[in-house]
């Protein structure tokens, strides 16, 4: 790619963004509404799937849009929450927070793509059992932080090699980020967190269907949206 090519892209995507943003702060897409498809947004705006897709993680990012599965992005009942307000304890503990989620990026998007085909039957069903745990969670309304915490560790089981399992013991429940910043909207939202089981369904789906280069890029793709979210809390 020539490298006029490579600096115009982000500017792209912001464009993009800002535009969206604008549409949803003013109610043109109001919450509920479902963001125009893929396709129809590189028409509109006459861009690259590329860029249509970083834009929309950076949506995704700021909490503004959530997927569902099977049916698109939609537009959450964050975009209209108030300013953020961080406490002292919060903030000190973003750089952290983004240095765990750095290195859990290196090792469990291979992570998972050792347990797609190494993954026994049992080990299978002990991934698919923290993810029901996780779903139970949300419909009652209670914490979901262990049972996040528990699928992931699950994968890393899944790999059977012993130096993925003490990797996630090492940092245990506190590497997943919403039990740090209680006071984040989306720490204890509905809908956020339909979305972040929507990511765990395609990296068990992946794993289950022994498909390591999709399971690669499912968790990639659940992780990279973790970064960037946390990474805007320290704007």
């Amino acid at each position: 790619m020539e490298p006029t090519a490579t600096r115009r892209r982000p500017r792209l995507a912001q464009t993009l963004v800002d535009d969206l943003r604008r549409q949803i702060e003013a109610g043109a897409l109001p919450v509920g509404a479902q963001l125009p498809t893929e396709p129809q947004l590189e028409a509109q705006f006459d861009v690259s799937r590329t860029v249509v897709r970083e834009a929309i993680a950076e949506l995704r990012a700021a909490g503004l849009v959530i997927p569902i599965q099977g049916k698109g992005m939609f537009v959450t009942d964050l975009a209209t929450a108030p300013a953020i307000t961080l406490t002292p304890r919060e903030i000190q503990s973003i750089p952290h927070t983004l240095e765990t989620l750095e290195f859990r990026m290196a090792v469990e998007t291979e992570g998972a793509a050792i347990a797609a085909y190494r993954r026994s039957a049992m080990q299978e069903e002990a991934i698919r059992a923290a993810n029901h745990e996780m779903a139970d969670r949300i419909q009652n309304g209670g914490s979901t932080v262990e049972a996040d915490f528990a699928f992931h560790q699950a994968i890393a089981a899944a790999t059977n090699n012993s130096h993925f399992v003490d990797a996630m013991t090492r940092f245990g429940p506190r590497s997943i980020p919403r039990g740090q910043f209680p006071t984040l909207p989306s720490a204890n939202d509905t809908q956020y967190l339909l979305g972040v089981l929507a990511e765990h369904d395609r990296i068990l789906e992946a794993i289950a269907d022994q498909d390591p280069e999709a399971a690669r890029a499912a968790m990639r793709e659940h992780l990279t949206a973790s970064q960037k979210r946390y990474r805007q809390l320290s704007r």
